[in-house]
């Protein structure tokens, strides 16, 4: 049994490590100077150059968990070239910069300091002339953080329809697709503040298939979702009931024709504007890959693009480690299964956790008793739902182990209450902020 034990606790550590290397490749820094460089009097951006002699100025904007790594990466590289620059970030994740001004903010629910931080932004891009250029950072949290709310919408109708949107299970498509409607500055706006400026905007996306609309709302690219697509994902989640008024009397207008939709591809505001995805969540399982075959596990990435529901995803990877131990398949241990995306939970109970802890429950009432097998699930922005836990590790060991002290895992689940669970085992993965966010990383160890 303490062979036993000391097994389950070297592979919950191995699990630790290989997530981990998965959150370094995707170190925000690292990322945007993989990209951007300066050559020959240039600033290079993947592909494309662009001439310090033909700008007058060079600003800095942008949203997100890793706006303020990805702003320093800017100064580490540009320096005195960097005239001025604003950037609102989520609360705790601010860093000391020395040209560009920080407003940390409310997330996943938008407050008043994300209002001023936009507003700052805003005002500094529509200054912009057509020898400007605009370097514009965005990351997951970004749509949460750039609060601008159109015209007739308070800011608390749209925190009121956020919170609906994160209790109904909506995904994050949809929920950005909603936002858009609701903003000045998402869903291509910033870039119309921005025009006549060259507008450059490196991008670390948190969403599925890495749509470049969807990832913080998309402020300097084209939308092509309109107010009929946003009432839809209300209707879908049969909610268009407790949509504020003010949000209504807005889409109604908009599905008219009163109010014009969000900027689309061919608008004169992006003809200047170019875009580049710096961080992916392949790249984090890739580097999490390579570390579970260090550490001597045979590594298999199942799909960068997982979606559902946290514990319906969990059913999915725990068979996929049944099917390992008895058959071999799809291959054999020691083994290590790597997924990644972003899933949903439905809130029916009125516990504390965040989909990756609930997944982590989940899979733990269905491994139950098997030896040697670890789950993890873990957010790469170190943040899971409104906990300090980036998400939580489950094994074999784990309903057995909640048994000795009292804790029902189904009655957790249904209360949707993984935290305190998770918690009162010693079971959280606790990484504070990683100032990154590339979705969350699933996976399975068999030993």
């Amino acid at each position: 049994m303490t062979r036993q034990v000391d097994q389950i606790e070297r592979m919950q550590q191995q699990a630790e490590n290989i997530f981990r290397a998965a959150l370094k490749a995707v170190d925000p820094i690292e990322a945007v100077l993989r990209y951007v460089h300066t050559v020959d009097g240039a600033l290079q951006v993947g592909e494309r150059r662009f001439r310090f002699k033909d700008y007058d100025r060079i600003l800095v904007v942008g949203a997100g968990k890793a706006g303020a790594p990805m702003a320093r990466a800017l100064e580490d590289l540009l320096g005195d070239r960097i005239s001025d620059g604003v950037i609102v970030v989520k609360e705790g994740h601010g860093l000391p910069l020395q040209h560009v001004r920080i407003h940390e903010a409310g997330h996943p629910v938008p407050d008043e300091r994300g209002i001023r931080g936009a507003e700052d932004i805003l005002s500094l891009v529509s200054e912009a002339g057509q020898r400007d250029l605009v370097l514009c950072v965005i990351s997951g949290g970004g749509s949460a953080l750039l609060v601008a709310p159109a015209e007739g919408v308070t800011l608390e109708d749209k925190q009121e329809v956020t919170r609906l949107l994160l209790a109904c299970g909506a995904d994050i498509q949809e929920i950005n697709t909603v936002r858009k409607h609701l903003s000045r500055a998402k869903g291509g706006w910033l870039a119309r503040f921005a025009h006549p400026a060259t507008v450059v905007t490196l991008i670390l996306s948190d969403v599925i298939g890495d749509d470049l609309n969807v990832i913080g709302s998309g402020p300097t690219v084209p939308d092509p979702s309109t107010f009929a697509d946003a009432e839809g994902v209300f209707k879908k989640y049969d909610i268009w009931q407790r949509v504020p008024s003010s949000v209504k009397d807005r889409f109604q207008k908009g599905l008219k024709g009163d109010i014009q939709d969000t900027p689309k591809s061919g608008d004169i505001a992006f003809q200047r504007c170019y875009a580049e995805l710096v961080g992916t969540n392949i790249q984090a399982l890739t580097a999490a890959s390579k570390e579970a075959e260090k550490l001597g596990y045979q590594p298999l990435i199942l799909s960068s693009t997982v979606e559902g529901e946290a514990r319906e995803v969990a059913k999915v990877l725990t068979a996929i480690a049944k099917e390992v131990r008895s058959s071999g398949n799809p291959l054999p241990p020691p083994a290590c299964v790597l997924c990644g995306g972003e899933t949903t939970v439905t809130l029916l109970g009125d516990g504390k956790g965040g989909r990756n802890q609930e997944f982590a429950l989940a899979a733990a009432l269905i491994i139950d008793g098997m030896d040697n097998v670890v789950v993890l699930s873990g957010g790469t922005d170190g943040t899971d739902g409104p906990t300090d836990a980036a998400g939580a590790i489950a094994d074999g060991t784990t309903v057995t182990r909640a048994g000795a002290k009292g804790l029902d895992p189904l009655n957790y689940l249904r209360n949707n209450d993984s935290y305190h669970f998770l918690q009162a085992l010693g079971d959280l993965v606790i990484t504070g902020p990683t100032r990154t966010n590339v979705m969350d990383v699933y996976m399975v160890l068999v030993g």
